[in-house]
């Protein structure tokens, strides 16, 4: 079923929490750039500046009992879940302080007390994992729901096809959410798509779904309430399609050269933070310097935790073996 009616729950993420969150990614992802050059950081490198609204909106929304179930371009998602800023950058510098104990780096962030299981470096791989999830929690009569992000792209492979249909089977308590920034990788959303509009595409599997402004963190956090609700009071998986923008390359290795540049910089006019700082500013609830306070707060969050990475021990090579094979008694 397609919702094509106006989202009515009111959020219940304060407006300011959402614009400290949305903060504190962008900087993160800002200083991701640098530590990256500086070689500090290494491997791939996949960034979230201008997607932010997704990550505070929805995943403020859900409880310390539910799962998540990210991507590859999960930082954002994994500091809206709560994982210390200080774990996630011992991580991506490799240190045995790191939330994956430095094996995972940039992609494979990991945090099993706060349920938030991964980063995943396969395209819809993330998929199967959610719908596990959810049906342990069900079979297990947990009141938790799972949380599922992937891209536009995860929707042209069969996994996607398979676990809408299994979920709208077995009635799970699932929310997918698509991040819709229409490119996957370096293809365009309508050259790998015949059918364009994936919140009508997911409704043939009988999931209730609609498409969400991606940029505009309230609209996120009502849409993710309504359906968190929905979920939770046994109707079944929902599905948003979440349509936001990337506004870096694909990864850091991307040049960037399928996008017209114009396209970029019209998107830019509709950068989440600006949007909702205005948003504030307009209604009182925000100074004019709260921006720049907030901002300050972050890069100093940032530069602590880059310190406490610094001073981090890597895995010594006689340790190199642990967690690949299971040990007899």
């Amino acid at each position: 079923m397609i919702v094509t009616e106006p989202i009515a729950p009111a959020v219940s993420t304060p407006r300011a929490e959402l614009l400290r969150t949305m903060i504190r990614i962008r900087r993160f992802e800002e200083r991701c750039v640098r530590l990256y050059s500086e070689e500090k950081i290494r491997g791939f490198l996949h960034l979230y500046i201008g997607e932010e609204a997704v990550a505070a909106g929805l995943l403020g929304e859900i409880g310390p009992g539910d799962a998540v179930v990210s991507t590859y371009r999960e930082h954002g998602h994994a500091l809206a879940r709560g994982l210390p800023m200080a774990d996630l950058v011992a991580e991506m510098f490799g240190r045995t302080t790191g939330c994956s104990h430095g094996r995972g780096g940039s992609m494979h962030l990991f945090d099993a007390a706060r349920r938030f299981y991964g980063g995943n470096a396969i395209v819809g791989g993330g998929l199967p994992i959610a719908v596990g999830l959810a049906l342990a929690d069900m079979l297990a009569g947990r009141d938790a729901i799972t949380v599922c992000l992937f891209g536009d792209g995860a929707v042209a492979e069969g996994e996607f096809h398979e676990c809408l249909n299994l979920a709208a089977l077995w009635h799970l308590p699932v929310l997918f959410a698509c991040e819709n920034n229409r490119f996957a990788m370096g293809t365009a959303l309508a050259r790998e798509h015949a059918m364009t509009d994936l919140a009508l595409r997911a409704a043939t599997y009988g999931v209730v779904a609609w498409p969400v402004d991606g940029m505009d963190a309230e609209a996120v956090a009502a849409a993710g309430r309504r359906a968190v609700t929905s979920i939770r009071g046994g109707s079944g998986p929902c599905f948003l399609e979440l349509r936001t923008y990337r506004f870096r390359a694909h990864s850091m290795y991307d040049a960037d050269r399928y996008r017209d540049k114009t396209e970029i910089a019209e998107w830019k006019h509709r950068d989440p933070i600006t949007l909702l700082s205005d948003r504030l500013r307009s209604a009182g609830e925000l100074e004019d310097s709260g921006r720049a306070a907030l901002e300050a707060e972050a890069d100093a969050e940032l530069d602590s935790a880059i310190a406490a990475a610094e001073g981090g021990p890597l895995e010594p090579i006689s340790e190199l073996t642990r967690h690949l094979y299971a040990e007899r008694p």
